[in-house]
């Protein structure tokens, strides 16, 4: 970042933030409310960085106005690192880059993931582009997160990578309708031709019978990433990663449920209970 006098947040930039995050009604709400008032200010700024730029993807107007729209943050991510940010978001971005030292390239990795999604690629892709969405959308919040969290070490740049993984992959599992309904489908190519589903449109898929067999599938790989998560939390500062232990269990959970409805209606949009949240939170956040 450039040496020169950065500007400060205007007043309303935090309330602005705050809104964003609020009124996305985000599983990790709670999570972030765990933090130190500036960790959990940086979380926020970042959280709201994150759903601005995925508004623009998920933009029902035309590709081109998508594509303006994730330039025009490509650019301002550039002014930001520069210390002359323009909008709310990222003059409240400013502050936490300079004191978590967050790096540009995750910014940059998190508008290629929000790219494949406004280019309207993400219909059943191969699984390694899947993998590759998962590292930009997923694991770049996570390597973002765990820096302001107090552990940037090597186990825990790590655990963001799995753990973003995991969680991204159970989202696609539990957001099937939602995501068809936008003409979009993350499950992968090879688990769809092993099943001997044809790739027409994502809602035919979804009205196959062997789609639980797919969805069983990618879940096993979820699972897996799960167990590799909490493997490496135990290589971490447990204390400082409270909010990523959060996380990971409650969506392990999510996942559990999904596994165990094995997707008889794949438009529904299952959760679990507000109430094992808060207990997830209670439980795991005051270690």
């Amino acid at each position: 970042m450039s040496e020169a006098a950065a500007p400060l947040m205007q007043s309303g930039d935090g309330e602005h933030v705050r809104h964003l995050v609020e009124r996305s009604g985000t599983s990790f709400y709670w999570a972030m409310r765990l933090l130190p008032p500036q960790r959990r200010e940086a979380m926020f700024a970042v959280y709201a960085f994150c759903r601005d730029v995925d508004d623009i993807a998920d933009d029902e107007g035309d590709i081109d106005q998508r594509r303006r729209g994730i330039a025009a943050w490509r650019d301002e991510i550039e002014r930001l690192f520069d210390g002359r940010p323009t909008r709310p978001v990222s003059r409240a971005l400013l502050g936490p880059i300079e004191a978590f030292a967050l790096p540009r390239e995750e910014f940059a990795a998190i508008l290629d993931g929000m790219s494949m999604d406004a280019e309207e690629r993400m219909l059943a892709p191969p699984l390694d582009e899947l993998l590759l969405y998962c590292r930009r959308v997923a694991g770049a919040v996570g390597m973002l997160s765990v820096r302001v969290f107090g552990d940037a070490g090597d186990a825990a740049c790590k655990l963001a990578v799995v753990e973003g993984e995991a969680l991204q992959l159970t989202n696609i599992l539990r957001d099937l309708g939602e995501d068809a309904a936008r003409g979009r489908l993350y499950l992968p190519r090879e688990y769809l031709r092993d099943a001997e589903i044809a790739v027409g449109t994502a809602q035919d898929v979804l009205d196959d019978p062997r789609l639980t067999e797919v969805c069983q599938r990618l879940a096993e790989l979820a699972e897996d990433r799960f167990q590799e998560a909490k493997g490496l939390i135990a290589q971490c500062d447990h204390r400082a990663l409270r909010p990523a232990v959060i996380m990971l269990e409650a969506y392990h959970r999510l996942l559990g449920k999904l596994r165990r409805e094995n997707w008889s209606d794949p438009r529904a949009r299952l959760s679990i209970s507000r109430l094992e949240k808060l207990w997830v939170a209670a439980r795991y956040g005051f270690l």
